[in-house]
């Protein structure tokens, strides 16, 4: 027994000397890398750190941007709805502190929409048809001009080349014959597609109109509760940035269109009125709409009135442009909408890529709305703020849902 006790005590010993003996390799690596962390440079880890972050954000913005595109016919309704809304809200709200009853207002605003909607289309297809003959005969003669200059200008082209031309013209035409019946065949789908579109808006628009800050208040509480005040704070400032664009936006574009549209019917351009219709909605797409649409109405001057009434109306659309971006967006837009040309640019451009024309149409109301509800988290104003109410619950609906009380037993 005692040589036992002495076995282990000699054991113990044993383990303590071996224990306090120091391995100079593993006491020299010891303090180099503990572990793999400490190895790495400050500055790799902070990149690393804002890499994943950046990749994690890229990728949620990847499958937003692939769910739009899939749901397209649902989602540029809705979009269209907001944008329209906010243009009418502020109408509505002026009528019903006028003590307009608020189904009367929301009716005259909507139904305003729809009879400016179908007086510009009236309009439009009126001064077409009654111009068709006259820029029917101005379009032969100018094709008659281009042929005659084919052949007997610098180019000295011959008939049977330009013959050539036209008939591989045709050709291409007929090897696509498949793809144009097949786009004949859907233009029933389309036209559902556009009908089915044309509803969503009105329905949308005239639901935000009624009961769009109930729907708003739903849609914060959504969300966890300490995130509510930023979330309600972050969209009511959006909403804000997104009327006063909408306000601006419209007046520009209405300058626009009637200074450009005003000026063709002046110098003897047909189609002045649908000309202006397309200013002003290419108004609505900063800067390249405003290119583009301008050079629309060059090119129509230039081919029906010729190279002289093609110059003036150059300088009509250049003297419009000019005072719209040096008098009409300092002075009307100001600091309503802070936004840098070059991410004006970069927007359209990338909107364009991402969903045609309807995004570069959305692209910079989109960007101006996330900046200004971007910036008001960052700016913590809304700290100590309260928690949004609930949404309202109509009267009838609390008093089905409230429990009758027991009537208490008569004696």
């Amino acid at each position: 027994m005692i040589f036992g006790q002495r076995s282990r005590a000699r054991a113990a010993a044993a383990a303590r000397a071996a224990e306090a003996r120091v391995d100079p390799d593993i006491d020299t690596v010891r303090p180099v890398a503990r572990t793999v962390a400490e190895a790495v440079p400050p500055g790799m880890v902070i990149a690393g750190a804002w890499a994943w972050r950046l990749l994690l954000i890229l990728g949620v913005l990847g499958v937003v941007a692939w769910l739009v595109i899939q749901l397209e016919y649902v989602v540029i309704p809705l979009f269209l709805a907001i944008v329209l809304a906010a243009l009418l809200v502020p109408i509505s709200n002026w009528m019903q502190r006028h003590h307009v009853p608020k189904w009367l207002a929301v009716a005259i605003s909507e139904i305003g929409v729809i009879v400016a909607v179908a007086a510009l289309v009236y309009l439009v297809t009126t001064q077409i048809i009654g111009q068709y003959d006259s820029i029917r005969a101005q379009t032969l003669t100018r094709y008659a001009d281009v042929r005659g200059f084919l052949t007997d200008g610098p180019l000295q082209l011959s008939e049977a080349q330009l013959n050539d031309a036209y008939a591989q013209a045709v050709d291409a035409i007929q090897r696509d014959a498949g793809a144009l019946v097949s786009g004949a065949l859907s233009v029933t789908s389309s036209l559902g597609h556009v009908l089915t579109g044309v509803l969503l808006v009105l329905f949308s628009t005239l639901f935000i109109l009624i009961d769009g800050p109930g729907m708003w208040r739903w849609v914060v509480r959504l969300f966890p509760r300490l995130a509510r005040p930023a979330v309600d704070g972050a969209g009511k400032a959006g909403w804000t940035t997104l009327q006063n664009f909408v306000k601006v936006q419209v007046l520009v574009a209405l300058i626009d269109a009637v200074g450009i549209a005003g000026g063709a019917a002046i110098i003897g351009v047909p189609l002045a009125i649908p000309i202006g219709v397309l200013v002003f909605l290419g108004s609505f797409i900063p800067i390249v709409g405003a290119v583009v649409t301008g050079t629309l109405a060059v090119f129509v001057a230039l081919v029906y009135n010729g190279l002289t009434q093609a110059l003036i109306m150059v300088a009509i659309v250049l003297i419009v442009q000019q005072v719209e971006g040096h008098v009409l967006q300092p002075l009307i837009m100001g600091s309503v909408v802070k936004v840098h040309p070059l991410a004006v640019v970069l927007s359209v451009a990338a909107g364009g890529m991402v969903g045609g024309i309807a995004g570069t149409f959305f692209a910079v109301p989109l960007v101006a709305t996330l900046n200004s509800m971007v910036k008001h988290v960052a700016s913590g104003a809304w700290r100590g703020e309260p928690e949004p109410p609930p949404p309202a619950v109509p009267a009838d609906a609390s008093h089905a849902t409230r429990r009758p009380n027991p009537r208490k037993p008569t004696r």
